[in-house]
């Protein structure tokens, strides 16, 4: 029997799927614990890590509105003394672990969050970021950084540079994408790649993909800068590290981040004056 595709399309139905795992199930008993006659205290943020650690750092990421990238870092650097924000520290010294939690305005937030009035527009809308919202922080901290080095380079090469563009490559006639080439994309002296990572499509194996590509299609005496940053490298420093043996090895001029803006100014300047830009 020769099956056809309107005939297949035709049985085609939805999958019927679930959202409650054991996780969600206990961040909602948690939710369902917290007191409703008064203001959640620190007591009650020990009770819940009592019961449940996990489910109750979830609690505490939903209520600040936290990915879990973002709360990580944030724990770390509350618990940058090397005790780390875990279940042993938890266990070793409950009380004082809470109070390292409430500079994040844990509190405030939650009590802020069950006195406030929901409506079904709410409802609809925490919908909408919950199912577009982690695509759209995505993808303006990607544009977003593209933006500040983009200033970066206006500043010092005016409008000398070509943006967001494939530049020729070493035999001519290949090409490879950059972010920036300057001062143009036909001959480029300077080429710079901005990746941040959390932006949507740019994971650490995009970072140092694109930085092969370029490194493989420039010319040896086109100097290849990169700009990157986000909190999420903290949980794959061996990919950073493949990106820095990049540039212990020369084939990459230098790795920059937000941080390092002033950095980034003050090389572009002086190779605007070695290349005669």
């Amino acid at each position: 029997m020769n099956q056809d595709l309107d005939g297949l399309l035709s049985k085609l139905s939805v999958l019927e799927t679930v959202w409650k795992d054991d996780l969600a199930r206990s961040v909602l008993e948690l939710l369902n614990g917290l007191p409703q006659d008064r203001p959640v205290d620190s007591g009650d943020i020990e009770r819940m890590l009592r019961e449940d650690f996990d489910a109750a750092i979830t609690v505490v990421r939903l209520f600040l509105d936290r990915s879990k990238d973002e709360l990580t870092y944030e724990l770390k650097t509350l618990f940058a003394d090397g005790t780390g924000p875990g279940k042993s520290t938890f266990a070793a010294d409950p009380s004082a672990f809470v109070q390292r939690l409430l500079p994040t305005g844990i509190l405030d937030s939650i009590n802020d969050t069950i006195r406030r009035p929901t409506t079904w527009i709410d409802v609809v809308a925490e919908r909408l970021k919950a199912g577009r919202g982690s695509a759209i922080k995505g993808q303006y901290r990607g544009r977003a950084l593209e933006d500040f080095v983009e200033g970066i380079v206006r500043r010092v090469f005016d409008a000398r540079y070509d943006a967001r563009t494939s530049f020729t490559g070493k035999d001519g006639r290949s090409t490879a994408k950059s972010d920036f080439a300057i001062p143009s994309r036909d001959l480029p002296h300077i080429l710079i790649e901005v990746k941040a990572f959390g932006a949507t499509g740019s994971k650490q194996t995009n970072v140092i993909g694109d930085a092969h590509s370029i490194i493989e299609q420039k010319r040896h005496d086109t100097t290849l800068l990169i700009v990157t940053d986000g909190i999420s490298w903290y949980a794959r420093k061996n990919d950073l590290r493949q990106l820095i043996a990049l540039q212990n090895t020369g084939d990459i001029y230098k790795i920059y981040t937000k941080k390092m803006a002033e950095d980034l100014e003050s090389d572009l300047a002086q190779m605007k004056s070695e290349y005669g830009i």
